[in-house]
């Protein structure tokens, strides 16, 4: 069974995704989460920025194992966008990335310290799965240099594709950029003698 503390960065973490991150206070998580009251600035005594911040890396080692968990890049690839598909249709499209969340809304120049701390911690979730991909691409026999390109590439479209299927409420962004990284990212290990892991 999972502690009141886990469940506590776990709920920020769901609360983020939907909420954003300005919106997701303590209170909101201490409800979502049961854990009990006054609990909080026990198991977090830098607060809620401390709470955001181990949200955003509970966020970016959930997305690295899986991905990494994947038999190849493509279908690291499929997994990704089936998972964020089924997110979107749950959520009724209120379920984004909390990492691009934290990112987008940690800017305030009153609150350096604040917002420095959660930019890094979602750069440093960036950073892993930007290297997760690469590496699943290098073992699928793509250069380095190359597969760096490619997660690159492949990072940035899916979470645009997210943001806009969440604007458009429709899944017809996701599905073209799915797409299209589906015949790159096999086009590329095909070249090298990669195949997708038989189903």
């Amino acid at each position: 069974m999972t502690s009141p503390r886990e469940r506590m960065v776990v709920s920020a973490a769901l609360l983020i995704r939907e909420r954003g991150a300005h919106p997701t206070a303590i209170a909101d998580v201490l409800e979502h989460s049961g854990a009990p009251r006054g609990s909080a600035y026990h198991y977090f005594p830098g607060g809620r920025t401390q709470l955001l911040c181990e949200a955003v890396d509970y966020a970016a080692e959930f997305m690295a194992a899986r991905l990494a968990q994947a038999p190849t890049a493509l279908d690291a690839l499929d997994g990704l966008f089936s998972d964020y598909r089924k997110q979107l249709q749950r959520s009724d499209f209120r379920a984004g990335c909390p990492v691009v969340a934290v990112a987008v809304e940690a800017g305030d120049p009153a609150k350096r310290e604040h917002s420095d701390a959660m930019i890094e911690r979602a750069a440093a979730a960036f950073a892993r799965w930007r290297q997760v991909i690469a590496g699943r691409l290098v073992a699928d026999g793509v250069p380095a240099p190359r597969a760096d390109d490619l997660a690159v590439l492949v990072l940035s479209s899916f979470e645009g594709a997210i943001v806009l299927a969440r604007a458009a409420r429709d899944l017809e962004p996701l599905e073209r950029v799915h797409t299209h990284l589906q015949a790159l990212i096999g086009a590329e290990t095909s070249s090298t003698g990669g195949k997708r892991a038989p189903r």
